[in-house]
């Protein structure tokens, strides 16, 4: 038992106002009689995978399926409060037994964790069983720490490093509570997943379990977020080593531990870059880019590095039954604009074969295969979908991908037929389609699959394409050039997609200020990226639509200080497609012509609260801390709190932020 050891990186606890999390946790049993063996190991760390995400378990719009809503690929019936001043507030209290309030300062799940390797450590001399699995067990623990840690990381930034349970002392607890600052969070992150990497098993001990290459996979993904993160806010509030950062008063002799802001941006895009290549390697990409997303198992699917499943009867989820017609969360147009024409053409590119947009039908046809359309068996992407007859003697067209289409179309090859798909933009609800472009990407059109609490289609958490895409961005923000395996992996995505793999001359056709108007990845900091980054930047966002990753992305890369009076929009139904539905159906919660001949769902409504459109409010890059937490962690010897509030947020009273803060 050479490397099981716990090995504790820093001696930092719960916050105050979680002082219940010092208890031994009640959901496994007593440490008196578990800890002992490599299965109690097991069973601990089994309750760790409920932290991965979800695909609409409970409530609709609820699972990554849905959260790039919170993004401009997807918008929901409701606005967004965190793209508009008026509705984002400080919460007053904190997620505590007895008050549930929606904030992610809650450290709840590092109190299994911690406890965890707390009786491993007491028990290091006793636990029996194959080192090799007890190592990997403890590898998994390491990995869920790291995975709690950049929750925090993404949501506040400066954060705690929770490592171990402390007694109830308030002022023990208070010192434990300061901030950290949010690169030391990432490096903290980063060492944990090295722990993990050297502890756990190359391969799956069963289905659905993590390996190194989880832990690889995560790693990159940390690693290019801190890095752009410090790249395209630096010198703001939002990055430590200025006088604008309200950490400072706090850590007064911080210094970069690479030497300089610069050399720390290099060390975490290095530790990306070599973390995605070896999460990449030997998990080649899937042939059906679809059948990443509705198959109830991936364990044979090489792409898939890890994936969370369903059981019937045990567990289940709502994803198919609520994307079936609508869904709630459709992708706006702007998204649909990203996406190239199959000959890796730009839609504005001259002679690019772009057919316009007067239905989405047309809109789609020759574009890339991820949006518009499925394998054919022999592996090839038909240029029209399949058509299926329904009871009304109508036509509708399935076998889109990741959007399914609308409008009327003469059939390509029975010119005197009819075909359409009618997006059902006129009900309300989880049924409703917010834009007429209704997700598919997710849908699994079996009956079993369909229905309410009925879907066990597996979610895919990691794959070597994000990986691909996270080397990619890293090696060219570090390089400034594609070298590397860039070209490999770039062109890999392009052949499986089905567009033309010269990724060049997608480069040389990018107007970057007509990408400007749809896209807010073409900007960091308020200006425009060169042609090169945008397109990398294109390509995830193709890759990854849907995915719940294109928020953490704007974020990161400083894109939403562009988003101002924006307005999501759908497909372009007031220029024929309207002919589709009744005037009644047309009344139903839809923007009129005389705002748009695009629907627009925050015009929807004259009373709308985001009316006018989005304008991204700065302090909103990171999430306030709760009132009631200042409180809690005050240091008697100074009579001061121990934390910081975030900036432009306030920290005596719920309330909104200061739309107007200098975060420069």
């Amino acid at each position: 038992m050479k490397k099981y050891i716990y090995m504790g990186i820093a001696a930092l606890a719960l916050t105050s106002c979680n002082d219940f999390l010092d208890k031994e946790p009640l959901d496994f049993g007593s440490s008196e009689s578990y800890y002992k063996t490599e299965n109690d190991l097991k069973i601990a760390t089994n309750a760790f995978y409920e932290y991965l995400p979800i695909n609409g378990t409970g409530s609709a719009n609820t699972g990554l399926y849905a959260d790039d809503s919170s993004s401009d690929n997807q918008i929901k019936g409701a606005p967004d409060v965190l793209f508009y001043y008026g509705n984002k507030r400080v919460d007053n209290v904190n997620n505590v037994p007895g008050n549930i309030v929606n904030t992610n300062w809650d450290f709840a799940h590092f109190r299994g964790i911690n406890f965890f390797f707390q009786k491993v450590e007491e028990n290091k001399n006793i636990i029996k069983g194959a080192e090799s699995f007890i190592n990997h067990y403890i590898g998994e623990a390491y990995f869920f720490r790291a995975w709690e840690h950049f929750r925090l990381l993404r949501y506040f930034g400066d954060a705690p490093i929770v490592t171990e349970l402390l007694p109830d002392d308030v002022q023990i607890l208070a010192q434990a509570s300061k901030r950290r600052p949010r690169n030391e969070v990432a490096r903290f992150i980063l060492e944990d997943l090295d722990n993990a990497i050297e502890l756990m098993m190359d391969e799956p001990i069963e289905k659905g379990r993590l390996t190194k290459s989880a832990a690889y996979a995560l790693k990159s993904r940390v690693a290019l977020y801190e890095a752009t993160w410090e790249k395209y806010h630096a010198g703001t509030c939002f990055v430590p080593g200025n006088d604008k950062w309200p950490g400072k008063a706090y850590w007064p002799d911080f210094a970069w531990p690479a030497g300089s802001a610069e050399a720390e941006i290099n060390f975490f895009l290095d530790q990306a870059i070599d973390a995605s290549e070896k999460a990449v390697a030997g998990h080649d990409l899937a042939s059906d880019y679809m059948s990443l997303f509705n198959v109830e198992d991936l364990s044979g699917n090489s792409e898939v590095i890890l994936a969370r499943y369903y059981m019937n009867g045990v567990s289940m989820h709502n994803c198919s039954y609520y994307l079936k017609a609508g869904g709630g969360c459709n992708v706006t147009r702007q998204a649909i604009a990203t996406f190239l024409m199959q000959n890796g053409l730009p839609i504005y590119a001259a002679n690019s074969g772009y057919h316009g947009d007067d239905t989405s039908y047309a809109e789609l046809m020759d574009r890339d295969p991820r949006i518009a359309g499925q394998r054919n068996a022999d592996g090839t992407y038909p240029r029209n979908p399949n058509y299926t007859k329904n009871q009304t003697d109508n036509y509708k067209f399935t076998g889109f991908g990741v959007v399914r289409a609308a409008g009327f179309i003469k059939g390509a090859e029975e010119t005197d037929t009819v075909f359409y798909y009618k997006p059902s933009i006129d009900k309300t609800g989880q049924d409703k389609a917010t834009t007429g472009y209704e997700v598919n990407k997710w849908v699994n059109f079996d009956s079993q699959q369909l229905l309410q609490n009925g879907c066990t289609t597996a979610v895919p958490i990691f794959r070597s394409a994000e990986c691909m895409l996270n080397y990619m961005e890293a090696y060219y923000e570090r390089h400034g050039n594609l070298g590397g395996n860039c070209d490999q992996y770039w062109k890999a995505l392009r052949n499986r997609s089905g567009v033309d793999a010269d990724y060049m001359k997608t480069i040389a056709a990018t107007d970057m200020s007509q990408e400007s108007v749809t896209d807010f990845g073409a900007n960091s900091r308020g200006s425009l990226v060169d042609a090169t980054l945008y397109n990398i930047r294109r390509e995830r966002r193709c890759e990854l639509l849907a995915e719940g990753r294109r928020l953490d992305d704007l974020k990161r890369w400083r894109a939403l200080d562009t988003m101002v009076g924006w307005q999501p929009e759908g497909i372009k139904l007031w220029a024929g497609m309207n002919a589709m539905y009744t005037q009644t159906e047309l009344n139903t919660g839809i923007s009129t012509s005389s705002v748009s001949e695009y629907i627009r769902p925050l015009q929807a409504y004259a009373t709308g609260l985001a009316y006018n459109g989005y304008t991204f409010p700065k302090p909103h890059y990171l999430e306030p801390i709760p009132v009631s937490e200042f409180l809690l962690t005050i240091d008697t010897s100074t009579g001061k709190s121990t934390l910081y509030q975030n900036p432009g947020w306030p920290t005596d009273n719920a309330g909104l932020c200061d739309p107007s803060y200098n975060c420069d």
